[in-house]
């Protein structure tokens, strides 16, 4: 087993902001790790890499018990590492950024240049080699990072959101060069995103945190809202100017989930009326035993999950304009931050 965690928590000042209660990670798989802004994962990821001690609990690494002394977690940090959204680069060179970490380990003058090399080969980033790393684009640094943490051989990457601040061009060569390390280099890859799409392009298996804990499936769709009134019905509304009507007394800020078996999905049409409905497309089907898993972009992400039967008789597939329903009896709310009630 790769990690193992058991009532992990950790605490700054009097707030808790991580609390898993167990954790079993494989080695040689790509995890996604889902949730809203604030949900634990840039934290879980924090001490996962060895970056943070927990505050209470047990955690595991290859089947031994982590302790908190400096020689071992230095010696840890140097199997798993981490690729942040925002890495912090040297002024100098690429190459000199790269080999840096092999000439901190005593690596000989002739393989260094070697490793560099192929870092930068598998990144795309070979003819950048003598770029300055302030002349480079952020996708451009981002493949540096990730380059630089690959000439150090490790055995578990740890992607921070590696996409969030590069254009969809350099998101999909970076979502390559993840694949492509995964599977030449045989490493374990822990991704930390808000991004279901691309978890769904890329891992084999998701956890999904919401408020610092593990969350149940029925939970992936979740999104912070505002919750108005308009004629007398309240509406939520979310990123990308989505409405979707809900039965509550609150009113104001919300976090909020949408169960995927309780979305209704129907093929698009001319003279529908668009009452209470998203208009979307369908990005991606997986089938799930007797389900189909439909994801669409509504404007953001939402995971569908309905009967195979249903699906057939939708005679939809990818590609297609749907409308999805969000029914309110399939609408929880999670966190009601600063929301008010209302008489009823």
């Amino acid at each position: 087993m790769l990690y193992t965690a058991r009532n992990l928590r950790k605490i700054y000042g009097e707030r808790t902001v991580l609390r898993i209660d167990e954790l079993h990670l494989e080695e040689g798989i790509i995890y996604g790790l889902l949730g809203p802004n604030g949900s634990g994962k840039s934290t879980l990821l924090s001490l996962l890499g060895f970056l943070e001690t927990p505050s209470a609990g047990t955690l595991w690494y290859r089947d031994k018990m982590i302790n908190n002394d400096p020689k071992i977690l230095l010696s840890l940090r140097r199997e798993v590492v981490l690729v942040d959204q925002h890495p912090i680069l040297f002024s100098t060179s690429v190459f000199n950024n790269v080999e840096y970490g092999l000439r901190v380990r005593g690596i000989a003058r002739e393989a260094r240049q070697r490793i560099v090399e192929e870092s930068l080969d598998l990144v795309g980033m070979r003819a950048f080699m003598h770029e300055k790393r302030h002349q480079l684009s952020g996708g451009e640094t981002q493949r540096l990072a990730i380059a630089r943490a690959l000439a150090c051989a490790p055995r578990v990457l740890l992607f921070d959101e590696p996409t969030a601040s590069v254009d969809v061009e350099n998101q999909i060569g970076i979502e390559n060069i993840i694949h492509t390390v995964h599977q030449e280099k045989k490493v374990s890859i822990i991704l930390c995103t808000h991004d279901m799409l691309q978890t769904s392009r890329l891992a084999q298996e998701t956890i999904f945190l919401f408020d610092g804990r593990r969350s149940a499936s029925t939970h992936e769709n979740i999104f912070s809202a505002s919750i108005e009134e308009h004629a007398g019905q309240p509406w939520a509304h979310l990123a990308g100017d989505i409405s979707i009507p809900l039965n509550t007394a609150l009113r104001g800020p919300v976090k909020m989930a949408i169960a995927p078996n309780a979305i209704r999905i129907m093929a698009e049409q001319k003279d529908m009326a668009d009452q209470g409905t998203l208009p979307g497309k369908i990005m991606q089907l997986t089938q799930e035993g007797t389900h189909i898993r439909i994801l669409v972009d509504v404007g953001i992400p939402l995971s569908v999950r309905i009967k195979k039967q249903s699906f057939q008789d939708a005679g939809i597939c990818i590609g297609d304009a749907i409308r999805v329903q969000c029914p309110s009896h399939g609408i929880q709310i999670l966190g009601e931050d600063q929301a008010q009630r209302v008489p009823r």
